[in-house]
This record gives structure tokens, C-alpha cells and sequence, in this order.
């Protein structure tokens, strides 16, 4: 499973740049002690969660003794600005930056336009990776910072990634990405050429869920437009009509675990999540997303969707019952070790695929049993079974149908309001 590692506080040094510890910046500051006190409460009320909603105190400027609060949500700001207004603390302290903020310049949405961008937990090269979104995804754009702009993709996730990975789109410019007619790639790899003409150069390479603008047939391709306005061709067989998928995806068990075997063998990637590399996760996520649904990002974030599957006795894998209870394309979660506490934390999801098989990304993509007597077993014994979710046919706001979501499919006349 993927997590974030986040900085809490984000402290900077001004005379040196370098970021520096509050109580080495402050050590005697009732003062900073009391706004922390209260940025800490504000962030466990509002944003508990760092990987979906952001909360951070920074020092502004530490001679002056001066604050800043980053927020995604409103409603902290407002909850911290009565909190302080409670205090002894005057608010001239504190200002608080609401994003999106100034710094995109009113472009508060943008289009991923590389196959694979990587997005990182810092704006960094060297930072880790967090996630990934793929080309022709709208997201969010809430900050710019450093050559990177902190972006929100449609599961809600909140990562950093490099403005080059990324289009800005004004309003008008977002409404045309929105009317225009699209393709999206199918295969598990392509390339998109500058002929139509597979000896001619080639504009980039394509992964499955790839998005781009459509244009004329010719010869056998599709003459296609990348977000940032780069043309290309792309072979026929290889896309569909965007529009056409969304009408004919049908997130069947049969259709999840038909796009999950195709994985077989992908590569384990930290944060991946696309056929050039997954984790755990980003596995399961693709699998979903390509028949059609918007699942969570992270192991733990998805054991909280769907619907209970009981799978457990004395807070123990009942593996009698989990046979009878599981159904195809549920998803299982673990816990890292063998004989671990069942409520440990979860660190691990698979796919159940039926008669006690699963399929996971593990080294590389896979299928084990959880049975003993079963070939594949072993790496079961490595990992502790906690729970179990079902997500076909489930009515969750957690899991979001493409169709109806609103970074593929808002209708346009809601950007003119």
C-alpha cells in the first residue's frame, strides 16, 4: 500500500532559506506555542486526513514573529480565526492563504499531458513519489510553488507535481477541452506519431486510460491533440470514443478481473499507478477505473468504501467463511507480518478472484491463495487478513461512476456560473 509522509509544519528560516524546527525558531514563544495548540486542534476537526485536505502552519517571517496558515478548507480557516479570536493572540499574527490561491493565476484547473505524470509529496525531483495521474486527467491546480503546482486529482488526492506535467486551462479554454470530442487509449502500450505512419517519429508513448482531443481518421489512425496542443496519430485499433466507452463500461466482477489479468507480471511501483509500474493500490484503483469507477487511491482509504464482507471469527481469518461469503472482484486489505493484530493498520489490498485466489501487486503483479494446501500460498503466510469490501453494485459517494463524475463529465454550463 501507498502512503503519504507528510510535513506537518512546514518552517522556514528566512535569513537562510533552510527549514528549521518551530522551538529552534521560537523556544521560549508562548506565542507560537498557543497558534500551534490551535492549528493542531483546527487540523483534527477539519483535516484529518493530509492526503485530502491540507492544513499547515508556516512561519512567515520569524523576526516579526509572523504566521501563515494553507488550507484547502474553508471552514478550518474560520474554525482557527474563532479559535484565535478566543485566544489572548491578536489575528494580526496569523493570515490565512485559502487555496487555490493567487499563485495560479486563475487557471484553477489543468490537464495531465504525459502519458504518466509522477506526482510527489514536496515539490521536488527528489521527493517521494506519491501517486500518479494520467494524460488527459483534469485536475485541480491549488498552488504553484518552485517549478511544481499542488494539484487535487479526481479521487480527491492532494500531491505535488512539475508544471510541465500539467496545462493550466482558463475557463473558456477547460470548456472546448470539455466539448470536444475525445479518445481514450485501450491497450495495455502505443505510441502516438507524428504520421499516420508507424516508421514516422514518435510524439510519445501511451498507456492504458490515456485521454486525448479526437480528430480525423486517416489510413488506419486517428489524428488526436494532447492537452498542451502537441498533434499526433494514434492507430484506430487502439482507442475508442470517449464517449462511446463511457456508454458501453460496465463494472461487472467478470470485467474488473478481466482489465486485473491483463496486468499480470506489471512491475511494483511505490506510488504507481498505471501498466508501467503499481503498487498495491494503484492496482486495484486502475482495475476499477478502467470499467468505469473512481475509487480511492490508498489500501487505507479503500477499506472504507464499499460494503462489509465478513470474513473474520474472534477477530480471526475464518477461512470457511470467507470462501462462502467473498464474491469475485471483492477487495481484501492485510496487515503487514504474520500473526499480526487484525486491527493493525492496513497495509496491503488484493482482488479476490474466487476459490480463495486473489490477485495483487507484490514484486509484480500476481495470483496466491489463501489456502495452505494451494501451490501459490506462500506469500499469504507473509501477511495478516483484516478485512474484506465489496464495491460492485455499491452505492458509496466514495466510489464515483466516471460517467457522473465532475472532472470527466460536468456539464460545461455549470464552468459559466
Amino acid at each position: 500500500m501507498k502512503t503519504f509522509k507528510y510535513i506537518i509544519l512546514s518552517l522556514f528560516c528566512c535569513a537562510t532559506g533552510l527549514a528549521s524546527p518551530a522551538q529552534a525558531l521560537f523556544p521560549d514563544s508562548v506565542v507560537y506555542q498557543r497558534i500551534e495548540q490551535l492549528a493542531k486542534e483546527t487540523e483534527r476537526r477539519y483535516a484529518p486526513d493530509k492526503r485530502t485536505a491540507i492544513f499547515e502552519l508556516h512561519v512567515a517571517d520569524s523576526n516579526a514573529r509572523l504566521f501563515r496558515i494553507v488550507t484547502t478548507e474553508p471552514k478550518a480557516g474560520e474554525y482557527f480565526n474563532q479559535l484565535l479570536a478566543g485566544s489572548t493572540i491578536s489575528s494580526t499574527n496569523v493570515t490565512i492563504n485559502l487555496l487555490p490561491d493567487s499563485s495560479i493565476g486563475g487557471n484553477i484547473a489543468g490537464i495531465v499531458n504525459l502519458s504518466v505524470a509522477n506526482l510527489r509529496v514536496e515539490p521536488s525531483n527528489q521527493a517521494e513519489l506519491a501517486s500518479q495521474a494520467l494524460l488527459g486527467t483534469q485536475v485541480d491546480l491549488l498552488q504553484e510553488q518552485n517549478g511544481y503546482y499542488r494539484i487535487r486529482t479526481p479521487e480527491g488526492y492532494i500531491s505535488w507535481v512539475s508544471t510541465s506535467s500539467v496545462t493550466p486551462k482558463s475557463t473558456p479554454e477547460l470548456i472546448q477541452w470539455r466539448e470536444a470530442k475525445k479518445v481514450i487509449f485501450i491497450a495495455d502500450f502505443g505510441h502516438a506519431y507524428t504520421m499516420p505512419d508507424e516508421q514516422s517519429l514518435r510524439v510519445s508513448d501511451l498507456v492504458m486510460g490515456n485521454i486525448l482531443l479526437a480528430g480525423q481518421q486517416a489510413n488506419g489512425f486517428v489524428q488526436v491533440r494532447y492537452p498542451d496542443g502537441r498533434d499526433a496519430y494514434i492507430k484506430q485499433d487502439l482507442i475508442r470514443p470517449f464517449d462511446e466507452w463511457l456508454g458501453t463500461v460496465n463494472p461487472t466482477a467478470e470485467a474488473v478481473l478481466k482489465t486485473a489479468k491483463t496486468m499480470m507480471g506489471v512491475p511494483y511501483l511505490w506510488g504507481g499507478t498505471s501498466v508501467k509500474g503499481v503498487d498495491c493500490s494503484g492496482f486495484t484503483k486502475t482495475a476499477y477505473y478502467m470499467n468505469g469507477i473512481v475509487i480511492p487511491r490508498d489500501a487505507s482509504q479503500q477499506v472504507l468504501a464499499g460494503q462489509f464482507v465478513d470474513i473474520l471469527s474472534a477477530d480471526t481469518l475464518d477461512t470457511q467463511k470467507a470462501l462462502q461469503n467473498l464474491q469475485p472482484a471483492d477487495l481484501l486489505f492485510f496487515a503487514s507480518g504474520k500473526n499480526r493484530d487484525p486491527n493493525a493498520r492496513v497495509t496491503h489490498v488484493a482482488l479476490y478472484l474466487g476459490n480463495g485466489e486473489f490477485i495483487h501487486s507484490a514484486g509484480t503483479v500476481r495470483i496466491n491463495s489463501m489456502l495452505r494446501d494451494a501451490p501459490n500460498y506462500e506469500d499469504f503466510e507473509t501477511r495478516t487478513l483484516v478485512a474484506a469490501r465489496r464495491y460492485i453494485r455499491q452505492s458509496d459517494p466514495a466510489l464515483q461512476p466516471v460517467a457522473q463524475h465532475p472532472a470527466y463529465t460536468l456539464p460545461t454550463e455549470k464552468l459559466h456560473e
